[in-house]
């Protein structure tokens, strides 16, 4: 059974950081591009960040570029995504997602595989 267990999530102000982890099981995980999607209320889920099976390739949205970092960790099959400099319109659910596959996946539905979601919630 595959599972993707994110956590790491909660609240920060303004300017602060939060790192997420998305722990994943059940697949051959650096067989996988991950990807980092949230979904802010009445939004639609969009990309914030992806990142190859090897690490070795990353995308990041304009909204995030500069300030938060994604990374993986093949020898533990878990993904991070450090976020600095937060602002309240980080404010989302966010969500990591594995795809099996040899190129960075920009969208949500060509992922295959999707964790629950942590909340992050960022205000003064």
């Amino acid at each position: 059974q595959v599972q993707l267990v994110e956590s790491g999530g909660g609240s920060a102000q303004p300017g602060g950081s939060l790192e997420l982890s998305c722990a994943v099981s059940g697949l051959a995980f650096s067989n996988y591009a991950m990807g980092w999607f949230r979904q802010a209320p009445g939004k639609e889920r969009e990309l914030v960040a992806t990142i190859l099976w090897s690490g070795g390739s990353t995308f990041y949205a304009n909204s995030v570029k500069g300030r938060f970092t994604i990374s993986r960790d093949n020898a533990k099959s878990t993904v991070y995504l450090q976020m600095n400099s937060l602002k309240p319109e980080d404010t989302a659910v966010y969500y990591c997602a594995a795809k099996s596959t040899g190129g960075l996946i920009f969208t949500a539905p060509e992922y295959d595989y999707w964790g629950q979601g942590t909340q992050v919630t960022v205000s003064s």
